[in-house]
């Protein structure tokens, strides 16, 4: 049975509502092999738990991220190697926090409701294999706090 996540309790930090998600999605994973349906409940846990806009995976086939579970609106289904948010975030290697989307050179607006965007890369054998996308309504929503612990999830997934 499924463990229930706790949904989005504003009167805590951001970074109180990781650390409380944190256990629960290592509970979700705990005994799941299956990469697709561990991404699946990983991008419903974070939209629930942190009320986050859009929150996604795209996974890395040949030379394009192709879109892999996510929560929230449509979005789109193929991303270039170095375009867009992502794509750049995918051929660094590093993890990119993007302020406000309409000032990022290349951006591609999947939605006009996003403002600002984190993403962050997941490695195998040293290579880029999927990134993270985490989308605000918000300018300027995401900051050190989000990259540190969705990285920490994101080390979660690399040793699936």
């Amino acid at each position: 049975m499924a463990e229930q996540i706790i949904i989005s309790n504003n009167a805590l930090s951001r970074e109180q509502r990781y650390v409380e998600l944190l256990p629960q999605i290592k509970s979700l994973l705990s005994g799941e092999t299956d990469l697709i349906a561990n991404l699946a409940n990983l991008a419903a846990a974070l939209k629930e738990s942190m009320g986050f806009f859009w929150v996604g995976f795209y996974l890395i086939k040949g030379e394009e991220l192709v879109l892999g579970p996510f929560q929230g609106p449509v979005a789109c289904t193929r991303i270039g190697k170095g375009k867009g948010v992502c794509g750049t975030a995918w051929m660094k290697g590093s993890t990119i926090i993007v302020e406000d989307v309409d000032l990022f050179p290349g951006h591609i607006a999947c939605s006009s409701s996003s403002r600002s965007e984190i993403v962050v890369p997941a490695f195998r054998n040293g290579e880029v294999f999927l990134v993270l996308d985490v989308d605000s309504v918000h300018l300027s929503d995401f900051n050190a706090v989000d990259e540190k612990y969705l990285g920490e999830i994101i080390k979660l997934i690399e040793v699936l």
